[in-house]
């Protein structure tokens, strides 16, 4: 099974760059898109009906044309959420999809970028709270947990080009890759570090200085679970163009 995560940054300009074709070469049996930026009213047949796929998404309820999640499916989920369990401030802006599936539950996320202010900082920090506890509710399920998404952290020096310079940098804080390093202590995986403990890929460039060209990115965007026993590979793909960010995958041995 092959499941992919795309912040697409806006679906509709993603169709026009050759969306559709990267479904039909890549055939994921699940799909999970960020940063949508549309309502399901403004997207045409072809988007929402793709042949073999349930579809499902979130769009923001406060702000037009910002953020959104979704997801395409092969499969029917058994049961499906929007929300965090915790305060609603963090279930209207389309960050957040819960699914459960026959035998795992998949979780994707938008995850706040900080950058902006010091209060949407807080949010993202509070944001990461929410997500934490709700993971170790569902860690307590016989299920495995696999949690993607863009989730605008880069983790460690290797992730990104310019760790140094970038310490100050919302997206490599201290106190956002220590989050992470939570996760770790309860016992998530990076799949994509674990089996690839020394490769330097990136899956997130900026628009500006020629940043794809001449590979000046971030890894900010991730599969982690809490059964990596269930996990055949996980891939990068930098060869998909379309958005500043590029596809991520894992392949599942169920």
């Amino acid at each position: 099974m092959k499941i992919f995560s795309w912040n697409v940054n806006g679906i509709r300009a993603a169709q026009k760059k050759g969306f559709l074709d990267f479904v039909n070469k890549y055939n994921p049996d699940i799909l999970c898109l960020q940063e949508t930026k549309a309502e399901l009213s403004q997207l045409d047949d072809g988007l929402i009906n793709i042949s073999g796929y349930n579809s499902y998404f979130e769009s923001c309820k406060i702000k037009k044309g910002y953020s959104g999640v979704a997801i395409y499916s092969k499969f029917i989920p058994i049961n499906q959420s929007c929300s965090l369990g915790s305060d609603k401030i963090f279930d209207v802006e389309g960050r957040n999809q819960i699914f459960e599936f026959d035998k795992f539950y998949l979780l994707n996320f938008y995850f706040p970028n900080g950058q902006m202010s010091d209060e949407r900082l807080i949010y993202k920090l509070k944001f990461h709270d929410a997500v934490y506890n709700l993971l170790m509710k569902l860690k307590k399920k016989k299920k495995p947990v696999i949690v993607c998404g863009d989730y605008n952290i880069a983790h460690n020096e290797i992730d990104l080009k310019h760790p140094k310079p970038n310490q100050n940098t919302s997206g490599f804080l201290r106190v956002e890759r220590d989050w992470l390093d939570k996760l770790q202590k309860a016992n998530f995986v990076d799949t994509f570090r674990h089996f690839n403990p020394t490769e330097v890929k990136y899956s997130w460039w900026t628009y500006m200085r020629n940043a794809r060209q001449n590979n000046v990115g971030w890894r900010i965007d991730y599969f982690w679970t809490n059964k990596i026993s269930i996990v055949d590979r996980a891939e990068i793909h930098n060869e998909v163009f379309g958005s500043d960010h590029c596809p991520v995958s894992i392949a599942l041995k169920l």
